[in-house]
């Protein structure tokens, strides 16, 4: 059973703050059986946990990622701008080319991504993979993927050369929310996983003709794979490996080559997925959480034909990505998943069983997280959210 509602002036807020397109995290009153951590594991203050060291402040960072062999940080600006930071001198550096987007609401700037077996020093171009939102007709607007090739000059600046679009979601809308736009390569470097959100239209992610609530499976040059679940199905879009999701801001494989996603719910249930092929995750049917004006949604206990999650919130945490760690400075850490929270302003660890998982604790930062990054040396290196978010280096504290 569902708890109690709201007051109607608490639902009144979310609706507005949902119609503008803010990425927020409610208190709603669900939940089922599924692992559920509704108030979170007891939370420590970050400093107790990790020696964090700031390292300048960004504009509306949305995602970050090591230059594969480089100590090169990359970081994507949601108004449109691209910077990178040299983890291991402190130097800041420019990077042009970035392309022109739909800045507003959840829209702009959106990931980054490159391919491991490219893995070189900061100087030898090589392959960057760019999500954003892009202006279509009239008041419409969808995600897009481009491809293009990063050159760093010694000692100076980068830029991005012959960016093409790869990939657009389908169909372009109205709205400036739920992109999603995450991008991840399997861990042969095969295919592109692409988080295509639901923007905010809800029903769409039950059709297979559309690609809005998905995710996709591309081969590196934007083609859809050619074994993807849907390929021979009449009328199905032929990229989609999965649907039925919500708002995807985080999407990772495991050690175990598994792929996973994270998603926003409405008011309550956020979720992390276990993402298998052809499988429908149930979005709008049923959810761990209600709509914001408090009219109840099933709980996906009462509908076991879909896909339930590995582990719900309610009150959410309203992640903003998250990783599996697999570096040597926190050992007994390898395998779990770190999430940077916006609501929770934390950093919540969860460890992963089999096809289950649990919260294990949780950082709180005092501040919203948008992104984080694992570097070579196995340090975290995580970004706040909003104008002048601090980057911060987070190591074990001695």
């Amino acid at each position: 059973m569902k708890r109690p509602h709201c007051k109607l002036a608490l639902f009144s807020l979310t609706v507005v703050l949902a119609a503008c397109g803010v990425e927020r995290g409610e208190d709603s009153r669900a939940q089922a059986a599924e692992p559920t951590a509704e108030a979170g594991a007891p939370a420590s203050q970050a400093d107790k946990a990790f020696a964090i060291e700031p390292h300048g402040t960004f504009d509306e960072p949305w995602a970050m990622t090591f230059l594969p062999g480089t100590s090169l940080l990359i970081v994507t600006e949601k108004a449109g701008t691209i910077a990178g930071y040299d983890t291991a001198t402190g130097r800041r550096l420019a990077v042009t080319g970035a392309p022109k987007v739909a800045y507003g609401g959840q829209g702009g700037l959106g990931d980054v991504a490159f391919l491991a077996s490219e893995a070189a020093d900061a100087l030898t171009p090589r392959t960057i993979y760019l999500s954003w939102a892009e202006q279509g007709a009239g008041d419409t607007r969808g995600a897009v993927v481009g491809k293009g090739t990063l050159t760093c000059a010694a000692n100076g600046d980068c830029t991005i050369g012959n960016l093409t679009v790869i990939w657009r979601q389908t169909p372009k809308v109205s709205g400036r929310g739920h992109y999603s736009h995450r991008l991840t390569f399997s861990p042969d470097g095969k295919y592109l996983f692409i988080a295509s959100g639901d923007r905010q239209k809800m029903t769409p992610a039950q059709d297979l003709s559309n690609t809005l609530g998905t995710i996709v499976r591309l081969t590196p040059d934007g083609k859809a794979a050619a074994d993807n679940p849907f390929a021979t199905h009449k009328n199905a879009d032929p990229a989609i490996w999965s649907y039925g999701h919500r708002n995807i801001l985080g999407l990772r494989f495991d050690a175990q080559g598994r792929l996973w996603d994270l998603e926003h719910g409405p008011a309550g249930g956020d979720e992390l997925n276990l993402v298998e092929p052809g499988k429908n995750y149930g979005w709008p049917v049923v959810s761990n959480g209600n709509h914001y004006d408090g009219k109840p949604i099933p709980d996906h206990a009462t509908r076991p034909e879909f896909a339930a999650p590995a582990i719900s919130w309610t009150p959410v945490i309203a992640p903003g990505d998250f990783l599996f760690y697999a570096g040597a400075l926190f050992p007994q850490w390898k395998g779990n998943a770190l999430i940077p929270g916006l609501e929770s302003k934390a950093l919540v660890r969860v460890t992963i069983d089999g096809t289950r998982a649990s919260e294990q604790a949780r950082y709180d930062f005092g501040k919203r997280l948008r992104a984080i990054a694992e570097a070579p040396d196995g340090a975290l290196w995580v970004a706040e959210d909003g104008k002048d978010a601090r980057l911060l280096r987070l190591t074990p504290r001695p």
